[in-house]
């Protein structure tokens, strides 16, 4: 499983991060190991600028702001379907995740395009 959201959340950055070998995170606060960061610019190489909100409002106000300077956001599932709909999200590449196979069945019908 760790593998998969590495590989995930790579695929998730955008090319620009990838170039520059910094990618920024926008996330919820108390969502991730205290040692989660040092080990992914271990396992990666890259630098990862970690910022967190507490609030829904708060991240769909800089999304629609435009130009967040975020390569990975975690919104709730709820506002994203929202923010998907006003178009403040890259589409990925699925090509370029064939561990997708190994998801969830039921969370990759709910997110999966009709």
């Amino acid at each position: 499983m760790k593998k998969l959201s590495l590989a995930l959340f790579l695929a998730s950055c955008s090319t620009a991060a990838l170039a520059s070998g910094t990618v920024n995170i926008y996330n919820w606060s108390d969502y991730i190991a205290e040692d989660t960061i040092a080990k992914f610019e271990a396992a990666t190489g890259m630098k990862a600028n970690y910022d967190v909100f507490d609030t829904n409002e708060l991240l769909e106000a800089k999304l629609l702001a435009g130009s967040s300077g975020y390569d990975v956001v975690v919104p709730t599932g709820n506002f994203l379907e929202r923010q998907i709909q006003a178009g403040v999200f890259q589409k990925l590449d699925r090509s370029k995740l064939p561990n997708l196979v190994n998801m969830d069945a039921d969370i990759m019908k709910i997110v999966t395009p009709a």
